[in-house]
């Protein structure tokens, strides 16, 4: 009990910030993957000339290991474009990058599943495309897509533990400090699991709350 409280419960601050860095990385990168994986999807769907490129950009996220994306990002990117300026800014853009891939696939299989007839029922009604898509697609879109969407997240916080390798001080980064300057690491790395696993339920049963919330609105039971 004596090292989990001089290793863990008095290193509390340390794990504490390097969790809040965690937390904010995997929003802004999963909010940046819901934007990037919805335009990359709609311009696959609705528009053919720019078909091909959506599909290499989407294929070449999928494809590409998160690890090699972190280091093009990271030590590529500034030398090629000036940006991103900051590791931390590299971080969350390549976990975006990947995910948005994933994404953008699932938006698409969402949009498929949406019966045709619906869509010409709403135009038959004076609608035009973008409200059909808004009022009528996006709606079962979001539905169907839910439970995917939250795996989607869960990845992206399991694959952050990655940017701790280009110096950002994520939760990771400060555990691998704590040990180095202990030298025992069985007490910080599994206090360590032991959040990342509470992080990823507490997002699993957010994502359940949400879907549960959106099949009452539009008027469906809830599993």
């Amino acid at each position: 009990m004596g090292n989990w409280e001089r290793l863990v419960w008095n290193q509390r601050d340390v794990l504490l910030a390097g969790l809040g860095v965690t937390v904010e990385v995997c929003a802004i990168a999963f909010t940046v993957a819901i934007i990037g994986g919805l335009a990359l999807c709609l311009v696959r769907t609705y528009l053919a000339p720019l078909r091909p490129i959506a599909v290499v950009v989407i294929e070449f996220f999928r494809d590409t290991p998160i690890f090699v994306q972190l280091m093009w990002v990271a030590y590529v990117w500034p030398e090629m474009f000036g940006f991103p300026s900051t590791f931390f800014n590299a971080g969350w853009l390549a976990l975006a990058l990947q995910s948005s891939g994933y994404l953008a696939e699932t938006f698409r299989a969402g949009i498929e599943a949406v019966p045709r007839g619906q869509r010409e029922a709403a135009f038959s009604a004076g609608m035009s495309q973008s409200q059909t898509f808004a009022r009528i697609v996006l709606p079962q879109v979001a539905l169907a897509t839910a439970p995917s969407i939250v795996n989607q997240f869960t990845v992206i916080v399991k694959s952050s533990t990655l940017i701790s390798v280009i110096t950002v001080p994520d939760l990771m980064s400060q555990s691998q400090k704590l040990v180095n300057v202990w030298y025992e690491p069985i007490e910080i790395l599994t206090a360590t699991a032991g959040i990342y696993i509470a992080f990823v339920f507490l997002i699993s049963s957010a994502g359940k709350l949400l879907a549960d919330r959106l099949l009452q609105r539009y008027g469906l039971n809830a599993s």
